[in-house]
């Protein structure tokens, strides 16, 4: 066990606020340690000889040494309680009260007081705003919560209190059990990562599952998460998947990768199985905490009902398994073992009249199949079936074969004990065949985690100090944007540019222009104006003798369309093929909690209409930077679809990365397009660039300079 050892094996318990006025959150709280703790029970409160038959302390500089102090005293009193135990020794410390950042300014204040004393003892401080801690090996109930929960391998964090509540009575219902749960609460000290750190190390948590809301550290998380899920599977719901959740933005990365798909890549980077429900929560740690890992995806299904194998069917396809092919010659060893009436291809219908041998044989059959890498034993209720007995058989043939078995024994009350029976051998039943399917799935979306590896994010020799002269630009402008103009930036960290020039006259553009080989593209450039094309803001395969005129069209059209802008001049530029290439996009937009968020994809003009976009958190390394290209649909035009020459996808897999290294180099940069990003059989250019900066920011990066 790591730090926070003593806070989940403590052998004292003091409650801060202990009473036994009936209904108050202190007395449940000493009822429920006294219950069943192993250990000491400490009431405190200075108005208590006696609570519940303890001894009562007025402090907690008097009582005996606390390893563990629940503090449950009015808001006002809890930063002072805190220095108390601080003085005393005490370094663990749940705070259930209440009145802290959720209420407002106040208590935001209280809050950042209380990780001031926190910080100042260096105490573990869960909360505030807390239902509690439980560890079931000690029969510590340290909340107010009216569950003891059942003891297992899984170790269980919330946000939501009342979850934690509703979560232990169906669990308790179910015979899930679990070794530590925590009530995250406020989080003004510990949050997820040290439970996510503190569990990893913890040989008795086989599944650390969770219900958050937020990550407040992202980047801290995907790295801890990492770590952990080399060995530990993590299983999470996280609410706020909507649209109403994400991020108001400017650019275009910015308006598509908002907040839920930055949780979307932070999680699948840190090796985190995403649940979409509470159900599918604990499908998956009932499977994963009592179940060995699948050699192949390949499902075998063995039923006695043709419906049920259907739906089994159906659901293995939804999920990222296959149905087994079975051999020729488990096909002949089925059609030898069951009735002329079965299906011997898979799914296996024994038919109605199976009993649990004909079972029994059909499973052993499947599990031998070399294709075969989990199963589902799927049956009906019949006169002729024993479910206690199919039980029995199907742990037999788990444990002899080492392959993954999961059941769904359909029925109600019939299958109870039976489904204990599996449960006590770490065999769930699921009454829906798709949970049943689902289980499975989590087990081989955990093997393959277990199987990645995440390249180191390569260093590219680079001019930092030009990219940070060119992004101070932003300190002197009138807002924070910056666009072409600062395509200086990319070629200071190695991304390719067209040759070309921004010029604030005419004449100037007709000397560029006469200085580049064949006709040339020519562009307004204003910080106030994103859809360049859309007002007539771009002119293609403009001869020299047309781009004086052209310069002063293109000025113009900007005047008329928005009088107040600010026109920084015109872009000439050498003018691309682009009948052989395709315009992709490379974009940032930095989130809160995970910081810069790179997105690639389909570029130009459709890039938010047709939204073909990956992500990932930065930084990445070149195996995820060529990931983002494969994900995306139109991936076959880059790699040269239908006659196309195949595009420089190396040259688009570096530039990913380089882009990766820029945003990781300058937290100042808060969004970043480049678009498009022109790859063709002879290389990558960026032809667009718009970018927002935060000149605070980038203040502190010239203190790092």
């Amino acid at each position: 066990m790591g730090r926070l050892a003593e806070l989940f094996d403590p052998e004292t318990v003091a409650v801060v606020g202990a009473t036994d006025r009936e209904g108050a959150v202190g007395r449940a709280i000493t009822a429920n340690l006294q219950d069943r703790f192993d250990g000491e029970v400490v009431p405190i409160n200075p108005g208590r000889d006696e609570v519940l038959g303890l001894e009562c302390y007025s402090d907690v500089s008097n009582a005996p040494p606390i390893d563990l102090a629940v503090v449950v005293v009015p808001p006002d009193a809890v930063i002072d309680a805190l220095r108390d135990l601080g003085e005393a020794g005490t370094r663990n410390v749940v705070v259930i009260t209440a009145g802290f950042s959720e209420t407002g300014g106040e208590g935001a204040d209280r809050e950042r007081r209380l990780r001031e004393v926190a910080a100042e003892y260096d105490l573990n401080v869960v909360g505030p705003n807390s239902l509690g801690v439980m560890a079931t090996p000690s029969g510590m109930n340290a909340t107010f919560g009216p569950e003891h929960a059942l003891e297992g391998s899984i170790s269980f964090m919330s946000q939501s209190g009342a979850f934690i509540t509703a979560v232990l009575d169906w669990a308790n219902e179910q015979g899930i059990g679990f070794q530590d749960v925590v009530s995250l609460g406020n989080k003004a000290v510990l949050d997820e990562t040290d439970f996510v750190r503190e569990w990893g190390d913890d040989p008795d948590t086989d599944v650390i599952i969770g219900y958050l809301e937020d990550v407040d550290d992202g980047q801290g998380f995907i790295e801890a998460a990492r770590e952990v899920t080399d060995d530990t599977p993590i299983v999470l719901v996280k609410s706020g998947r909507t649209d109403a959740g994400a991020q108001a933005a400017s650019s275009h990365t910015g308006a598509i990768a908002g907040s839920e798909r930055a949780y979307e890549a932070g999680l699948e980077q840190a090796g985190v199985l995403r649940a979409r429900s509470v159900q599918e929560l604990f499908d998956s740690a009932r499977a994963l905490a009592g179940l060995p890992e699948p050699e192949s995806d390949g499902v075998a299904v063995v039923t006695n009902a043709g419906g049920p194998g259907v739906l089994t069917t159906d659901a293995v396809g939804d999920s990222t398994l296959e149905m087994a092919g079975f051999t020729d010659e488990t096909i002949d060893r089925l059609a030898e073992a069951m009735p002329d009436e079965a299906n011997v291809y898979n799914p296996i219908d024994a038919i109605g009249d199976a009993d649990v041998d004909r079972f029994g044989e059909a499973l052993e059959i499947a599990l031998e199949d070399p294709n075969v890498g989990s199963a589902v034993v799927v049956a009906a209720p019949t006169a002729v079936l024993s479910y206690d007995e199919l039980a029995e058989t199907v742990i037999d043939k788990l444990e002899e074969h080492d392959t993954p078995v999961v059941t769904c024994l359909m029925g109600g009350g019939r299958a109870r004990d039976a489904e204990e029976t599996l449960r006590e051998s770490g065999i769930p039943n699921y009454f829906d065949p798709s949970r049943a399917v689902s289980g499975l799935d989590a087990l081989a979306r955990f093997r393959d985690i277990r199987e990645r590896t995440a390249d180191e994010p390569e260093r590219f020799d680079v001019d930092r100090e030009r990219a940070r002269e060119i992004l101070a630009r932003a300190e002197r402008s009138d807002d924070n944007r910056l666009g072409v103009e600062s395509m200086e930036l990319l070629e200071a960290y190695g991304i390719p540019t067209p040759d070309g020039e921004i010029v604030d006259d005419p004449d100037r553009a007709r000397a560029v222009a006469e200085s580049i080989e064949d006709d040339v593209v020519m562009k307004i450039v204003s910080p106030d104006i994103s859809h360049k094309s859309d007002i007539g803001g771009v002119k293609v395969g403009v001869p020299d003798d047309e781009v004086y005129d052209a310069y002063e069209d293109l000025v113009a059209r900007a005047r008329n369309y928005q009088p107040d802008a600010t026109i920084i001049g015109v872009q000439v530029q050498e003018q691309l093929d682009l009948e052989t290439a395709t315009e992709t996009i490379v974009g940032m937009n930095r989130d809160p909690q995970f910081g810069p968020l790179l997105l690639f994809g389909l570029g130009g003009i459709f890039v938010e209409i047709l939204e073909d976009t990956s992500v990932r958190v930065a930084p990445v390394g070149k195996g995820e930077a060529r990931d983002m290209i494969d994900e995306i649909q139109a991936a076959p035009l880059l790699r040269g679809a239908r006659g196309r020459e195949p595009a420089d996808v190396e040259g688009v897999v570096e530039t990913i990365q380089r882009l990766s290294q820029l945003v990781t180099d300058f937290p100042a940069i808060l969004e970043l397009d480049v678009n498009p990003l022109v790859a063709g059989p002879d290389g990558v250019e960026a032809i667009d660039l718009r970018l927002t900066v935060d000149p605070d920011e980038l203040a502190d990066d010239t203190e790092e300079l």
